[in-house]
């Protein structure tokens, strides 16, 4: 009767306390350049070491240039965060994939592509959307600095366990629609404190039909429900996607491990303490039209008449108004949430045989350097160039205001990414959130347009 959550996460237990946090084991820390630094001292004030290294895996990628790699970041505050978490994993022994190793990236989407997330895993990061790792069928959450620093130290962390909650998405998925809009239909159903204090496993027909990819995307956003984290029972996509990757299992371990990972799933009379389900064909290409990213709609529907005022307002919208043919001034394809090749691809499904809108300043940013590898290996960087498109170096980019890649006061920005917040993507900045396909549309028309008619 148990369901796939407590399974792994009771498989982690190391103590118990009475009335308290459970004491966690965690198998792997991921650790970037923003919120790490603080950790890293607090172990040198206590004059201890990493209690197993090997489980820690360090890379720079809030702070990343998108282009000019390498040579010298020149943001001072950026280049110091860079530099110091390079410092850091030198000092502590730690694995460090710097800016222009062939293995960095973001940190979200190199995990899962190296093999090192693995399903059955505990996964934290001192990032919210470390859930996306959830996708291989692990549990996997952000913390904050002082639970790095307790990771660091003894390889587990003071938990409250969290509820469990099943959302079935069942049928099949609609033209047009991917796993970005399953998500912001969610949320626009749920709002954005709709998973709070629960751990959500995805399940149904549409879930299992997603490739590895589009999973990844669909947990990443679990986090804008307010969930602790998401997660999808591992299956023969899963193995198929794993197999041979750099830290993925080899040989008969490799046998053994998929005997294991067979095992990985909730029991057929399992009891969530929640679950919903929602039909497929409810769910259209979606978009945003206010500050949070349960503030959407079906990119052919008009804006609700309940909509917060204060967020049209920074907007620049009115509720009953639709935002098709709206003009854009920046599409941006990238971050944790669609910065991978099939992201590039669904990009470029679209734009081929098209020209980029001269109205638009378009940023098309890898997730890592394997993303680009794959994008050039299947000439998809020849397509974007001849629909005048270029293609930038790995990074957070646009995601958030913490490089050089802002987007200026008052102009629109269709975003693959995941927060469309006051100030995200720069101060004043206006995001509208929405999957590949509909930001690779509004590239070419210059303005919202429903990506369906270009398909």
């Amino acid at each position: 009767m148990n369901t796939l959550f407590d399974k792994i996460w009771d498989a982690h237990v190391v103590q118990k306390l009475d009335g308290g946090p459970q004491q966690l084991y965690i198998d792997r820390l991921y650790c970037h350049e923003v919120t790490s630094p603080q950790a890293f001292d607090g172990l040198r004030q206590r004059g201890i070491r990493c209690l197993r290294p090997e489980k820690i895996f360090c890379m720079p990628d809030h702070n990343t240039p998108t282009h000019n790699q390498d040579k010298p970041i020149q943001d001072p505050v950026s280049k110091k965060q860079v530099d110091t978490l390079s410092a850091n994993a030198a000092e502590f022994g730690l694995t460090h994939y710097g800016m222009t190793d062939p293995r960095n990236g973001i940190i979200h989407v190199v995990g899962p592509e190296r093999g090192l997330s693995l399903p059955g895993m505990t996964i934290v990061c001192g990032d919210s959307h470390t859930s996306t790792h959830g996708a291989v069928g692990a549990i996997a959450f952000g913390i904050g600095t002082s639970e790095v620093e307790m990771v660091m130290a003894s390889q587990c962390i003071l938990q409250q366990k969290p509820k469990s909650m099943r959302i079935n998405v069942e049928g099949k998925l609609g033209k047009g629609v991917t796993a970005k809009d399953i998500a912001l239909f969610l949320m626009k159903e749920m709002t954005t404190s709709g998973a709070t204090g629960f751990f959500v496993e995805y399940a149904g027909e549409a879930v299992r039909s997603l490739s590895m990819e589009g999973r990844l995307t669909l947990c990443n956003l679990s986090i804008e429900m307010g969930a602790r984290g998401g997660f999808i029972a591992p299956d023969e996509i899963t193995f198929e996607y794993l197999k041979g990757r750099e830290f993925a299992p080899k040989g008969a371990d490799w046998d053994q491990a998929v005997a294991f990972w067979r095992t990985l799933r909730s029991d057929e009379d399992a009891v969530f303490d929640r679950e919903i389900t929602i039909r497929a064909a409810d769910i259209t290409p979606m978009i945003t039209y206010g500050t949070n990213p349960g503030m959407g709609m079906a990119i052919d529907a008009s804006i609700p008449a309940e909509a917060t005022p204060k967020a049209l307002d920074y907007m620049g919208f009115q509720a009953g108004e639709k935002l098709l043919g709206k003009p854009v001034d920046y599409v941006f394809l990238g971050a944790c949430t669609n910065g991978r090749a099939e992201d590039f691809r669904a990009f470029a499904s679209v734009v081929k045989g098209r020209r980029k809108a001269d109205n638009v300043i378009a940023w098309l940013v890898p997730g890592s350097w394997e993303v680009l590898r794959q994008v050039k290996e299947e000439g998809l960087d020849q397509v974007l160039e001849a629909a005048g498109f270029e293609i930038r170096q790995p990074g957070c980019s646009a995601c958030l205001a913490m490089n050089e890649d802002k987007i200026p006061a008052g102009k629109y920005c269709v975003s693959t990414s995941n927060r469309n917040f006051e100030g995200r993507q720069g101060p004043g900045a206006r995001t509208i959130l929405s999957s590949p396909l509909t930001a690779a549309a509004a590239a070419v028309c210059g303005v919202i347009t429903d990506p369906r008619t270009l398909l």
